[in-house]
């Protein structure tokens, strides 16, 4: 009887697996609806009355995972990297040719090109044919875990379709870009709006949004798709380009684009760019231009990667959505480095379907180049589709009653004074305990990639300081429900929230802390250089500029600024504060995961599939090795991909270790050889 009811079980998920396929990523159904959920009611029927024959990949298993507490990272195992942009055909003709010059090679080099979706990109992994785990982009090394998410979406196979063209590998990462359909936004919105809730800025955040709801029910009720445009590593199959990967992903159950124009001449591509440039709006999903790929994967692998785009890949993107408006004043608002940047208020207007009342002008250089002024009518634009800027003014609209503009001689927050120096386009209020920079610098400490202080918000955060409950953002960890409480629109319940939730924030990485900090030029990325080079803060604030210079990326610039940081004593004392008396924890993950392979020496012979040699080597040093050219005794290990040259004989004479591809990757991804841990 239980093996009648398993082979029903396997049955139906076949089944429906396969209508699945056929309903969202064909458009080619067999069955009617109804017919579809009387299968799927049989499945659920039966898994319920024998849930041990319940599997992940089941049909009935998209939703229904339990809420997580928070995202775990994950690394990529291959860098998604971000592209170059070009913005007008010229940067695309002088592409065509650095590809051919690098290529030496005067014949035309075919692409690959495929309409540039403006929504998520996400890393879906499937090890046998089976979906086993989903990440963000996340910073193109390391993104969130959003298994549960990716699964609500339809368009995602949860197993691969096995063919005789193109067999299941044991592991394939398939990357794409998550988005919501034009249509499906617009009736997402006036749902919200049906219900009294704020609608979505654009399809972008929405998607985006979507796929960081802790609690996948959420998720399964936005209008997710996906279109598949690439790979990572891929076990146990070869292509020649990168037409021929987009047929096999095809191939095995994943959407990809049909508007892509595989192996097309520059010609084509261009012609391909002003088609789709035609017919943006006609499109059902949000687009900003078109990427172009090499399609050759030899020669993909001979042009290699830059420091954070590769060489073979190119976006061509759409003029930025443009409307015009009337700036009806221009305020300066002060940043949490006491830099005073003028921004235009604006008539409010739609851009791009969000609507635009703020654009920022930069700096007092940009206001007198653009010539902008009070009552100005103005061309804005979002620039890249995110950020609003002034284009430039429609001087033909001028009435004679517009007012120039003038930067304040004294901080609009503080009064204090402000001062321009000389290397610099932007003016600074001297006062570090102006309420404005006071305000700017804890809202940047408990920001997201800061402490991530869930509930610590702008206005929270200005009532604090004006109040005078907040002077710095040490003051943070000693604040108490009370005084949290007494607060405008905050009950005991809320305070109680964000009291757990500055505790729950106290265990952090050194690499948080730093950036946390707010020291001016050190972002996210350069905190983390520190934080693996210091492992420690009392090292860190010890070292000598000399010490900083030395390190590589890190300059003059960079070197003065986190010295006198450190040099500060008010800094000391906030410092010692949350350390000491508030608790702050801070681990060395962060550096440890760094030294991983700290000492160990690798030689590399051979080719590899899933990454070209010069990534390997970026790879494994970013990881802490020495990659060597030639084989000795100090040897730790050997990496032998295709074709494997005299070097894996002498590992083999000297008794050296030898990796394949796969320990490789294992190593890169743990830090550890297998049977290692």
């Amino acid at each position: 009887m239980q093996e009648n009811v398993k082979k029903r079980i396997v049955e139906l998920r076949s089944s429906l697996h396969r209508h699945n396929h056929l309903y969202y990523v064909v458009d080619e159904p067999e069955i009617s609806d109804a017919a579809y959920d009387r299968l799927m009611q049989e499945l659920i029927d039966l898994e319920t009355a024998c849930p041990e024959f319940i599997e992940p990949d089941s049909p009935t298993q998209r939703v229904g995972a339990p809420p997580l507490e928070k995202f775990e990272t994950v690394p990529h195992t291959i860098p998604m990297l971000s592209l170059e942009n070009a913005f007008d055909e010229e940067e695309v003709l002088a592409f065509d040719e650095r590809v051919r010059r690098f290529l030496k090679t005067d014949l035309a080099v075919l692409y690959t090109a495929e309409p540039k979706l403006d929504g998520v990109a996400v890393e879906v992994v499937y090890e046998n044919g089976r979906l086993v785990e989903a990440s963000t982009r996340g910073d193109g090394y390391a993104g969130e875990l959003i298994t549960p998410n990716i699964k609500t979406i339809n368009t995602i196979p949860l197993v691969l379709i096995e063919t005789d063209a193109v067999p299941v590998p044991a592991r394939l990462e398939v990357r794409g870009e998550v988005y919501i359909p034009v249509d499906a936004f617009k009736t997402l919105n006036q749902g919200r709006l049906d219900k009294g809730e704020s609608p979505f800025a654009n399809p972008r955040n929405a998607a985006a949004g979507s796929l960081r709801q802790l609690d996948s029910k959420i998720t399964a009720q936005r209008p997710l798709e996906i279109f598949c445009y690439g790979v990572g590593v891929v076990t146990d199959l070869e292509f020649g380009s990168h037409w021929e990967i987009l047929e096999a992903l095809s191939a095995l159950g994943c959407r990809v684009n049909p508007d892509i124009k595989p192996r097309a001449t520059l010609e084509e591509v261009i012609a391909y760019y002003r088609e789709l440039l035609n017919r943006r709006h006609e499109c059902p999903y949000e687009m900003d231009g078109i990427v172009l790929k090499v399609d050759d994967l030899t020669l993909q692998k001979r042009l290699g990667e830059k420091s954070r785009s590769p060489r073979w890949a190119l976006a061509r993107k759409f003029p930025a959505t443009q409307e015009t408006t009337r700036v009806l004043e221009i305020d300066v608002q002060v940043g949490r480095t006491g830099a005073l940047t003028p921004v235009a208020r604006l008539e409010p207007v739609s851009v791009g379907g969000v609507t635009v009342s703020r654009a920022t002008l930069h700096n007092e250089d940009e206001i007198k180049k653009k010539d902008v002024r009070i009552g100005d009518t103005v061309l804005i634009q979002r620039a890249g589709d995110v950020i609003p800027e002034v284009v430039k003014v429609i001087t033909t609209k001028r009435t004679g009653t517009e007012e120039l503009f003038q930067m304040p001689t004294a901080c609009p927050a503080c009064s204090s004074q402000v001062l321009r120096l000389e290397d610099e386009a932007v003016w600074r209020c001297v006062n570090a305990n102006c309420p404005a920079q006071v305000k700017e610098r804890i809202r940047h400490f408990a920001s997201k990639r800061a402490f991530d202080i869930d509930g610590i918000g702008d206005k929270l955060v200005g009532q604090l300081v004006d109040k005078g409950h907040l002077k710095s953002y040490a003051d943070l960890f000693f604040l108490d429900e009370t005084t949290l409480a007494g607060l405008e629109r905050m009950g005991e319940k809320s305070a109680r929230n964000i009291i757990d939730a500055i505790t729950s924030s106290k265990e952090t990485t050194l690499a948080r802390f730093i950036y946390a900090l707010g020291i001016r030029h050190v972002g996210e990325h350069t905190a983390l250089v520190l934080a693996r080079r210091f492992k420690v803060l009392s090292a860190l604030m010890l070292a000598t500029a000399e010490d900083l210079i030395a390190i590589d990326e890190i300059g003059p610039r960079v070197s003065q600024s986190v010295r006198a940081f450190f040099d500060n004593h008010e800094n000391q004392s906030n410092i010692e504060r949350m350390l000491v008396n508030a608790g702050v924890r801070l681990s060395t993950e962060d550096a440890e995961e760094e030294e991983s392979l700290a000492g160990m020496t690798i030689v590399l012979t051979g080719s590899l599939e899933s990454m070209t040699r010069e990534q390997t080597k970026d790879r494994l040093e970013a990881l802490g090795a020495k990659v060597s050219s030639s084989v000795s005794q100090k040897t730790s290990f050997v990496v032998a991909g295709k074709d494997p040259g005299s070097k894996l004989d002498r590992a083999k004479e000297l008794g050296v270790k030898i990796l394949d591809e796969g320990a490789l990757i294992h190593l890169l991804s743990r830090g550890k050889p297998y049977g290692e841990g």
